[in-house]
Protein backbone atom coordinates (compact mmCIF):
# COMPACT_ATOMS: atom_id res chain seq x y z
CA UNK A 1 0.00 0.00 0.00
CA UNK A 2 1.85 3.18 -0.47
CA UNK A 3 1.52 6.03 1.64
CA UNK A 4 -0.20 9.17 0.73
CA UNK A 5 1.87 12.41 -0.29
CA UNK A 6 1.59 14.96 2.38
CA UNK A 7 -0.82 17.99 1.00
CA UNK A 8 -0.33 21.54 1.14
CA UNK A 9 -3.02 24.08 3.20
CA UNK A 10 -3.00 27.61 3.71
CA UNK A 11 -4.61 29.52 6.70
CA UNK A 12 -5.00 32.68 6.70
CA UNK A 13 -6.70 33.78 10.29
CA UNK A 14 -8.97 36.74 9.63
CA UNK A 15 -10.15 37.51 13.27
CA UNK A 16 -8.10 40.68 14.09
CA UNK A 17 -9.74 44.08 14.48
CA UNK A 18 -7.24 45.70 13.37
CA UNK A 19 -7.07 48.96 15.05
CA UNK A 20 -3.49 50.54 14.26
CA UNK A 21 -5.02 51.03 10.84
CA UNK A 22 -7.43 53.53 11.80
CA UNK A 23 -10.61 52.50 10.09
CA UNK A 24 -14.49 51.91 11.36
CA UNK A 25 -14.22 48.64 10.67
CA UNK A 26 -11.33 45.74 10.52
CA UNK A 27 -8.70 46.50 8.20
CA UNK A 28 -9.06 43.15 6.71
CA UNK A 29 -12.49 44.99 5.52
CA UNK A 30 -11.62 48.01 4.67
CA UNK A 31 -11.81 48.37 0.91
CA UNK A 32 -8.71 48.36 -1.60
CA UNK A 33 -8.45 48.21 -5.25
CA UNK A 34 -12.17 48.28 -5.38
CA UNK A 35 -12.78 45.57 -2.70
CA UNK A 36 -12.20 44.62 0.91
CA UNK A 37 -8.30 44.05 1.63
CA UNK A 38 -8.63 40.30 2.24
CA UNK A 39 -9.86 39.45 -1.11
CA UNK A 40 -7.11 40.21 -2.86
CA UNK A 41 -4.99 38.13 -0.41
CA UNK A 42 -7.37 35.34 -0.93
CA UNK A 43 -7.23 35.30 -4.52
CA UNK A 44 -3.37 35.17 -4.54
CA UNK A 45 -3.95 32.03 -2.27
CA UNK A 46 -6.68 30.54 -4.60
CA UNK A 47 -4.39 31.13 -7.65
CA UNK A 48 -2.00 28.49 -5.60
CA UNK A 49 -2.58 25.21 -7.61
CA UNK A 50 -0.45 22.83 -4.50
CA UNK A 51 -2.75 24.64 -2.01
CA UNK A 52 -5.86 22.08 -1.33
CA UNK A 53 -8.09 23.95 0.75
CA UNK A 54 -7.74 27.81 1.82
CA UNK A 55 -9.48 28.41 5.36
CA UNK A 56 -10.09 31.70 7.09
CA UNK A 57 -10.26 31.68 10.00
CA UNK A 58 -13.00 34.38 11.23
CA UNK A 59 -14.40 35.70 14.71
CA UNK A 60 -17.82 33.95 15.42
CA UNK A 61 -20.75 35.62 13.99
CA UNK A 62 -18.92 37.16 11.37
CA UNK A 63 -20.50 36.81 7.97
CA UNK A 64 -18.82 38.97 5.46
CA UNK A 65 -17.29 36.05 3.62
CA UNK A 66 -19.84 34.14 2.31
CA UNK A 67 -20.26 31.62 -0.68
CA UNK A 68 -16.14 31.80 -1.29
CA UNK A 69 -15.28 29.03 -4.59
CA UNK A 70 -13.21 26.72 -3.56
CA UNK A 71 -10.56 26.25 -2.50
CA UNK A 72 -11.88 29.13 -0.73
CA UNK A 73 -13.66 28.49 2.75
CA UNK A 74 -14.17 29.98 6.28
CA UNK A 75 -14.50 28.74 9.61
CA UNK A 76 -16.28 30.82 12.56
CA UNK A 77 -13.55 29.75 15.09
CA UNK A 78 -11.27 33.21 15.28
CA UNK A 79 -9.89 33.14 18.85
CA UNK A 80 -8.75 36.65 20.88
CA UNK A 81 -5.70 36.69 19.72
CA UNK A 82 -3.85 35.83 16.50
CA UNK A 83 -2.18 32.33 17.81
CA UNK A 84 -5.27 31.46 19.10
CA UNK A 85 -7.13 31.59 16.03
CA UNK A 86 -3.99 29.85 14.42
CA UNK A 87 -4.53 27.29 16.76
CA UNK A 88 -8.25 26.84 16.73
CA UNK A 89 -7.80 26.31 12.62
CA UNK A 90 -5.33 23.96 12.99
CA UNK A 91 -7.87 22.18 15.05
CA UNK A 92 -10.38 22.64 12.67
CA UNK A 93 -8.09 21.75 9.90
CA UNK A 94 -7.54 17.93 11.82
CA UNK A 95 -11.21 17.64 12.72
CA UNK A 96 -12.13 17.80 8.95
CA UNK A 97 -9.48 15.81 7.01
CA UNK A 98 -6.06 17.06 7.51
CA UNK A 99 -3.06 14.70 8.39
CA UNK A 100 -0.53 15.67 10.66
CA UNK A 101 2.17 15.29 8.55
CA UNK A 102 0.47 17.55 5.96
CA UNK A 103 1.71 20.96 5.19
CA UNK A 104 0.24 24.29 6.54
CA UNK A 105 1.23 27.78 5.27
CA UNK A 106 -0.38 30.06 7.74
CA UNK A 107 -0.82 33.94 6.24
CA UNK A 108 -1.38 36.89 7.18
CA UNK A 109 -4.96 38.63 5.92
CA UNK A 110 -3.23 41.77 5.65
CA UNK A 111 -0.47 41.11 3.50
CA UNK A 112 -2.40 41.32 0.27
CA UNK A 113 0.03 42.13 -2.05
CA UNK A 114 1.55 38.62 -1.74
CA UNK A 115 2.07 36.69 -5.28
CA UNK A 116 1.43 33.32 -6.28
CA UNK A 117 5.12 32.97 -7.19
CA UNK A 118 6.40 33.90 -3.82
CA UNK A 119 4.13 30.79 -2.05
CA UNK A 120 5.54 28.85 -4.63
CA UNK A 121 9.11 29.79 -4.10
CA UNK A 122 8.23 28.75 -0.33
CA UNK A 123 6.71 25.37 -1.10
CA UNK A 124 9.58 24.77 -2.92
CA UNK A 125 12.02 25.62 -0.48
CA UNK A 126 10.21 23.76 2.51
CA UNK A 127 8.58 20.91 0.69
CA UNK A 128 11.92 18.33 1.25
CA UNK A 129 13.08 20.67 4.89
CA UNK A 130 12.86 18.45 8.03
CA UNK A 131 11.28 21.43 9.97
CA UNK A 132 9.85 23.70 7.49
CA UNK A 133 10.29 27.82 7.45
CA UNK A 134 8.74 31.65 6.52
CA UNK A 135 9.53 33.86 3.73
CA UNK A 136 11.63 37.14 5.22
CA UNK A 137 14.11 39.34 3.79
CA UNK A 138 17.09 40.51 5.48
CA UNK A 139 17.16 43.45 7.34
CA UNK A 140 17.84 46.80 5.03
CA UNK A 141 18.15 49.50 7.45
CA UNK A 142 20.58 50.87 10.10
CA UNK A 143 18.58 49.06 13.55
CA UNK A 144 18.49 51.52 16.88
CA UNK A 145 18.47 50.34 20.23
CA UNK A 146 16.44 52.78 22.06
CA UNK A 147 16.54 54.33 25.62
CA UNK A 148 14.10 55.03 28.81
CA UNK A 149 13.40 58.78 27.00
CA UNK A 150 13.03 57.74 23.66
CA UNK A 151 16.31 58.35 22.37
CA UNK A 152 18.93 56.35 20.18
CA UNK A 153 21.74 54.21 22.44
CA UNK A 154 23.05 52.26 20.26
CA UNK A 155 23.21 50.77 16.81
CA UNK A 156 22.65 46.94 16.57
CA UNK A 157 24.59 45.12 14.30
CA UNK A 158 22.04 44.07 11.51
CA UNK A 159 24.47 41.64 9.90
CA UNK A 160 22.03 37.67 10.31
CA UNK A 161 18.86 39.65 11.10
CA UNK A 162 15.54 39.04 8.95
CA UNK A 163 11.88 40.96 8.57
CA UNK A 164 9.83 37.87 9.26
CA UNK A 165 6.85 37.72 6.74
CA UNK A 166 4.11 35.25 5.67
CA UNK A 167 3.36 32.41 4.82
CA UNK A 168 5.33 30.43 7.69
CA UNK A 169 4.97 26.62 6.34
CA UNK A 170 4.98 23.75 8.58
CA UNK A 171 3.68 20.61 9.28
CA UNK A 172 0.24 20.44 10.41
CA UNK A 173 0.95 18.59 13.76
CA UNK A 174 4.78 19.85 14.74
CA UNK A 175 3.04 23.87 14.62
CA UNK A 176 -0.31 22.30 16.63
CA UNK A 177 1.83 20.91 18.92
CA UNK A 178 4.23 23.91 19.17
CA UNK A 179 1.38 26.17 19.40
CA UNK A 180 -0.79 24.32 22.07
CA UNK A 181 2.33 24.02 24.48
CA UNK A 182 1.59 28.47 25.12
CA UNK A 183 -1.54 28.35 25.25
CA UNK A 184 -2.06 27.65 29.02
CA UNK A 185 0.36 30.64 29.08
CA UNK A 186 -1.99 32.93 27.12
CA UNK A 187 0.55 32.54 23.85
CA UNK A 188 3.65 34.80 26.09
CA UNK A 189 6.38 35.41 23.69
CA UNK A 190 4.47 33.93 20.61
CA UNK A 191 4.60 36.22 17.72
CA UNK A 192 3.97 34.07 14.72
CA UNK A 193 4.31 30.29 13.88
CA UNK A 194 8.15 30.70 13.33
CA UNK A 195 8.70 31.65 17.41
CA UNK A 196 6.47 28.73 18.57
CA UNK A 197 8.17 26.20 16.53
CA UNK A 198 11.64 28.30 17.75
CA UNK A 199 10.62 28.09 21.10
CA UNK A 200 10.34 24.04 20.09
CA UNK A 201 13.62 23.70 19.93
CA UNK A 202 13.57 23.99 15.95
CA UNK A 203 15.17 26.28 13.51
CA UNK A 204 12.97 27.06 10.60
CA UNK A 205 13.86 27.83 7.24
CA UNK A 206 14.37 32.07 6.02
CA UNK A 207 13.44 31.52 2.36
CA UNK A 208 13.71 35.44 0.96
CA UNK A 209 10.25 36.85 0.33
CA UNK A 210 9.41 40.56 -1.23
CA UNK A 211 9.78 44.01 -0.29
CA UNK A 212 5.82 44.25 -1.53
CA UNK A 213 5.01 41.66 0.66
CA UNK A 214 4.37 43.97 3.15
CA UNK A 215 1.53 44.20 6.28
CA UNK A 216 -1.28 46.82 5.64
CA UNK A 217 -0.96 48.19 9.44
CA UNK A 218 -0.91 51.34 9.18
CA UNK A 219 -3.12 54.27 7.23
CA UNK A 220 -0.66 55.43 5.15
CA UNK A 221 -0.17 51.98 4.46
CA UNK A 222 -3.31 51.40 2.51
CA UNK A 223 -2.48 53.55 -0.46
CA UNK A 224 0.98 51.53 -1.05
CA UNK A 225 -1.35 48.40 -1.30
CA UNK A 226 -3.38 50.34 -3.81
CA UNK A 227 -0.89 51.55 -5.86
CA UNK A 228 0.63 48.31 -6.30
CA UNK A 229 -2.40 46.06 -7.35
CA UNK A 230 -3.55 48.96 -9.45
CA UNK A 231 -0.30 48.57 -11.24
CA UNK A 232 -1.45 44.80 -11.65
CA UNK A 233 -4.05 44.96 -13.16
CA UNK A 234 -3.63 44.82 -16.80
Amino acid sequence: MSVQSPRCHALVPCAGSGARAGGVQPKQYQLVAGQPLVRHTLAALASVARLVRVLVVVAPGDDRLHELPAPLEVAPCGGATRAESVLNGLRHLRATGAADSDWVLVHDAARCLITPAQVDALIDACWQDAVGGLLALPLPDTLKMEDAQGRSAATVERAGKWLAQTPQMFRLGALHDALAAHAARGFAGITDEASAIEAAGLRPLLVCGSAHNVKVTYPEDFALAEAVLRHRTP
